[in-house]
């Protein structure tokens, strides 16, 4: 099995699919897995694997999927009951979870996010530098002289480096692509004079003042390798920031759907792959296949 799920590794990262591999490294008795198992958990909350039952599984899914969001790695510990006076270890998240069968669980999830996605049309000296030094970073440094080139969905940064040539075309492609970071490399004169050309285009104010023209940071650069070195830090600079949770563990901001176990209190990742129910007209979902019988069984004990 471990085997099997490892080779399907190869193939997510080519296709730039972000997973999370979950491998079980300790496992306190009595518990239903035991160190080396392992699953893959995809964006979608999609697990393929084993990391224990299904009340384990749903924890593994809901932190990991918070993992995917932060873009982390770190130790899950699951265990029957959450000590609250245990003192936060940092880079551990630790979940109490009254469905286990006893035992303690500790796994380690390690996030595999897809490296930043550059888009780089020019050939000049400039445009060449971005690609050298992009790699040096391990991004994923794409480059184009064709301005008709398709912008790839997951696209994190455009950067034109093309000294007159389809400039105008390739930004408001980006622009209308929603790319967080456009950029133009230019002097200020010309950047003004393709902002004025994207105006007569008919782009909005809004639109065009999200374009970073001239492109990168001040830092006095002068050579190619400065620019594109500019560049990347100002890339950086504006890459989205993540919230962190004051006791330092290993989650970083909530997942955009979760929802409580009305009969164990866990919280529970509001997925198509999450056990669920339909009653009254409303889904409800639970952390494991007992904690849904014992809720059809009685709905009106368990108030949602």
């Amino acid at each position: 099995m471990r085997a099997e799920l490892l080779s399907r590794v190869a193939g997510l990262r080519s296709g730039r699919t972000p997973f999370v591999l979950a491998t079980v490294v300790r496992a306190e008795r009595p518990t239903s897995a035991k160190p080396g198992d392992c699953a893959l958990v995809l964006a979608d909350g999609t697990i393929d694997g084993f990391v224990g039952g299904a009340c384990a599984e749903s924890t593994v899914r809901l932190e990991s999927l918070r993992l995917l969001q932060a873009g982390e790695s770190g130790l899950l510990r699951i265990t029957p009951r959450a000590d609250d006076d245990q003192a936060a270890e940092e880079g551990v998240r630790t979940v109490g979870n009254p469905c286990l069968s006893g035992g303690t669980l500790e796994i380690f999830l390690e996030a595999m996010i897809p490296p930043a996605l550059v888009s780089v049309y020019g050939e000049a000296p400039v445009a060449r530098a971005l690609v050298r030094v992009g790699h040096a970073l391990d991004w994923d440094v794409r480059a184009s002289i064709d301005p008709t080139t398709p912008i790839a969905p997951d696209t994190s940064a455009v950067v034109v480096a093309s000294h007159g040539r389809d400039e105008a075309a390739v930004l408001r492609a980006a622009l209308d692509a929603g790319v967080s970071y456009v950029a133009l490399v230019a002097s200020r004169r010309r950047a003004a004079g393709v902002l004025e050309e994207l105006a007569a285009l008919g782009v909005a104010p809004a639109l065009r003042g999200r374009i970073h023209a001239p492109a990168g940071l001040d830092i006095g650069a002068r050579t190619a390798p400065e620019i594109a070195l500019s560049v990347f830090a100002e890339i950086v600079e504006h890459r989205p920031e993540v919230a962190r949770p004051e006791d330092g563990s290993a989650t970083a901001g909530p997942v955009s759907g979760v929802a409580l176990d009305p009969v164990c209190g866990m919280q529970v990742a509001v997925t198509a792959a999450s056990i669920s129910a339909q009653h009254g007209g409303v889904t409800t979902y639970f952390c494991g296949t007992g904690c849904r019988q014992a809720f059809l069984d009685d709905p009106q004990r368990f108030p949602r």
